[in-house]
């Protein structure tokens, strides 16, 4: 049976027609060398060389045989190369969910990275809500989620990747827009818009808890499931929110972000993936993502 070295030995040979040449070039000395190409012609059945003692040129079974070859031992290098960059996380398919408010600062720059690093990889993109990333990453819809926490499950490893604390969206016509902080006291009686609790428990929850530890239940007014859609509504005069900091990036001239004095909500994003989930792609994304 052919071996891969005896195919470098004869392209060596076939590229210098040179014995001696050819076994300097492979590291070789010459006997050996011969040795092995006689054995090759003996199981092709074939001459490859025809040699004199001033020189050594290609029969024409050894010129066809070269260009095969040649084909053959690139297209083992370009395996070769593709194993690799599989075993390092860089070629195949992944699909990441996210929440939309990590568009705003996080996310971006991470996935402009991660197609830098590894442009091979066909990378998917979904926008879902917490619940929905948990339950895809449960049935293997996706491979990663970017998520809110807190979320946990005995299936799922969940990683805190950044904290961010609330601050109060007001419409600019509010008398508290023009002040430089605002208590949580202050919101007595003004009409939330808030994330549906469905949608975001944790920063749901927070706000309730803060708004009765300032001594008064929460008027909510409406519940959405979207940031940009609770931003539009207090711009356009529904109430006020309570969103974190990074929303300031939602340009809205007819609102004001301003901080809360005080005790404040602080929301988690996290990035969870699934325990069994030992591929390389999704590996190299959490290295990626969490330097």
């Amino acid at each position: 049976m052919t071996e891969l070295r005896q195919l470098e030995y004869f392209v060596a040979v076939a590229e210098e027609l040179h014995f001696g040449r050819a076994a300097k070039r492979l590291g070789l000395t010459q006997p050996p060398l011969s040795q092995q190409i006689r054995q090759l012609e003996g199981e092709l059945g074939v001459r490859l060389f025809d040699r004199t003692n001033r020189k050594v040129r290609l029969t024409d079974a050894g010129m066809a045989y070269l260009q095969e070859v040649r084909q053959v031992l690139a297209r083992l290098q370009a395996a070769t190369e593709t194993a690799r960059r599989a075993a390092s996380g860089a070629v195949g398919k992944l699909v990441v969910g996210f929440v939309g408010s990590a568009t705003y600062d996080w996310l971006p720059p991470v996935i402009r990275r991660y197609q830098e690093l590894c442009p091979s990889v066909e990378l998917i993109l979904r926008e879902m809500p917490t619940p929905a990333q948990m339950e895809a990453l449960l049935t293997g819809a996706i491979d990663v989620g970017v998520l809110r926490t807190p979320a946990a499950h005995p299936d799922l490893h969940v990683c805190s990747i950044r904290r961010d604390e609330c601050v109060v969206v007001l419409p600019v016509g509010s008398a508290l827009a023009a002040k430089s902080g605002v208590h949580m006291e202050d919101l007595q009686g003004e009409p939330l818009v808030l994330v549906a609790r469905s949608i975001w428990p944790g920063l749901y929850d927070s706000v309730v808890t803060l708004c009765r530890a300032a001594g008064f239940g929460p008027t909510i007014r409406l519940e959405v499931t979207e940031v940009q859609t609770a931003v539009g509504l207090v711009a356009a005069g529904m109430g006020v929110s309570i969103l974190p900091k990074a929303t300031q990036n939602v340009h809205a001239r007819e609102v004001r972000y301003v901080p809360i004095e005080g005790p404040a909500p602080v929301v988690e994003l996290g990035i969870a993936w699934r325990r069994d989930d030992d591929s390389s792609v999704v590996q190299r994304f959490l290295q990626i993502a969490q330097d």
